[in-house]
């Protein structure tokens, strides 16, 4: 007769409770109180799955310098940006700036105005002079100017200087010459033609002419005299080469001569003695003097301008 077959192990829970069959705190298995035998399997243990990798191979061949990728490296400093910027629409050649100063159709390339941003316009510089007795003080603007702008600021350096220019004895002489050097930067900004672009500023206003200012009407009194002293020089010389047209001719004894002056103040003239107007016959004296009723002729007329001769009357002569 068999042996009984031996009781059956109870069947193995899968969330078996803990000591005296109390479920752990997170309704997970509580420790036992006999540890499991190290190789032993466990309860738990994953099945293996279809693919397994072969030995010595990695599960995942990755190129070679790339991470896992599905082990991103968080740390890993992203340097370029989310999204490529579009290069620049107007890219100029290196050294060169991107928006260089368009040429001028006038012939001046020296850019837009600075004080309004206008185009064309040209490099001026316009002069001033201040005197102040035993000091002085020169004054210069200089700069790339449109018509509108290099003319008001030419009109008001100018105005100035005709005011304040005179007042010390070298600013006289300097201030003319400071006005005539402005005039050469008043022709330049004239040939400049009106505004075709115009800037972000508006134009200086040039305002009236210098001469319709009240700086400009003061300015004629010194510009007066000042003409009066240049004209008057060559003006003087002119006068006293045709007054004084030469030495006076020397007369000699026996001559006839005319005076077309007065006794005191001769103006003899040589004619001849039948002429109508034949006044005096020239006579050397006579022991040093003249005869009673003649005249002394004056001593320029002499050869030697020193010798004086008398001038006898014709009718006192003939007698």
């Amino acid at each position: 007769m068999s042996a009984p077959p031996p009781p059956a192990a109870p069947a193995s829970q899968p969330y078996p409770n803990g000591p005296g069959g109390a479920p752990g705190p997170y309704g997970y298995p509580a420790p036992g109180p006999y540890a499991q035998a190290p190789g032993a399997p466990t309860p738990y243990a994953q099945a293996p799955g279809p693919y397994q990798p072969q030995p010595g191979t990695p599960p995942y061949p990755q190129h070679p310098g790339q991470p896992h990728p599905h082990t991103p490296d968080p740390y890993a400093h992203v340097t370029a940006p989310p999204y490529p910027q579009p290069p620049a629409p107007y890219q100029g050649a290196p050294g060169q700036t991107p928006y260089p100063a368009p040429h001028s159709p006038y012939g001046t390339d020296q850019g837009a105005c600075q004080v309004c941003g206008a185009v064309p316009a040209a490099q001026v510089t316009v002069r001033g002079h201040q005197g102040m007795l035993v000091i002085m003080r020169s004054l210069r603007r200089r700069g790339v100017f449109c018509r509108p702008c290099g003319l008001a600021v030419f009109r008001d350096m100018q105005a100035n200087t005709l005011v304040a220019g005179w007042w010390g004895p070298l600013s006289a002489f300097i201030t003319p010459v400071v006005l005539l050097i402005n005039l050469g930067a008043l022709s330049r900004v004239k040939k400049l033609p009106e505004p075709v672009a115009f800037g972000p500023r508006p134009p200086l206003d040039p305002g009236r002419p210098v001469f319709r200012r009240p700086q400009g009407i003061i300015a004629l009194i010194p510009l007066g005299l000042l003409a009066l002293l240049v004209l008057a020089v060559p003006l003087l010389a002119i006068v006293g080469a045709v007054t004084d047209s030469g030495e006076p001719q020397p007369l000699t004894a026996g001559s006839c001569v005319h005076n077309d002056g007065t006794v005191t103040d001769q103006d003899l003239g040589v004619v001849p003695c039948d002429s109508s107007a034949a006044q005096y016959r020239v006579l050397y004296q006579s022991d040093d003097k003249c005869g009673p009723g003649d005249y002394l002729a004056d001593p320029q007329y002499s050869t030697d301008g020193v010798t004086v001769l008398c001038l006898r009357p014709l009718d006192a002569a003939d007698q």
